[in-house]
C-alpha cells in the first residue's frame, strides 16, 4: 500500500481488542476511535468496555496526538505531548522502551479503511500481545 495520510484517519473506527497474556489470560476491549482535526494534527481518542479475564468489566479511555512526521510518517505522542513511536504504510512497525519494558508494533493496512495494530510487549513488568482492529463506522 502506498502512502496514508493523518486526513485519511479522520473519523470515527470501530475498535475491538484482545490482550493475551503470557500466562493465558485474555482481556478485551470493545469500543470506539475517534480521530478528530485540531491544529493540524489529530486528537486520538478511545473509549470502551474492557473485560478481564475474571470477567470484571470496566470503562477505559486513551488519548493520543498524531502528527504529520518525516518523509510521511505519522507521529504519535502520549496526551502529555511525549512522544511515543512513528509509523506510515511504507514503515509500519516500530518500537518504543518504557522503562524496561520493550513495545513493538506493526501495523497492517493491507485491508484498508480496516486496519489493525499488534503489538508485542515484553520485559521484567509486562508479558503480552495486543492485537487491535478498527473498521470505519
Amino acid at each position: 500500500m502506498g502512502r496514508i495520510s493523518l486526513t485519511e484517519f479522520v473519523g470515527k473506527w470501530r475498535l475491538t481488542r484482545d490482550i493475551q497474556e503470557h500466562t493465558g489470560g485474555i482481556t478485551t476491549f470493545s469500543g470506539e476511535a475517534v480521530l478528530s482535526e485540531s491544529d493540524a494534527q489529530l486528537e486520538y481518542r478511545e473509549s470502551g468496555r474492557v473485560t478481564l479475564a475474571n470477567s470484571k468489566t470496566i470503562h477505559a479511555e486513551r488519548i493520543y496526538i498524531w502528527r504529520n512526521g518525516l518523509n510521511g510518517q505519522i507521529d504519535v505522542y502520549f496526551a502529555d505531548k511525549r512522544f511515543f513511536h512513528s509509523f506510515s504504510a511504507d514503515k509500519p512497525y516500530a518500537e518504543h522502551l518504557c522503562g524496561n519494558d520493550l513495545y513493538k508494533v506493526t501495523y497492517d493496512f493491507t485491508r484498508w479503511p480496516v486496519w489493525e495494530s499488534v503489538w508485542q510487549v515484553k520485559g521484567p513488568r509486562k508479558d503480552y500481545t495486543m492485537v487491535s482492529h478498527y473498521a470505519p463506522l
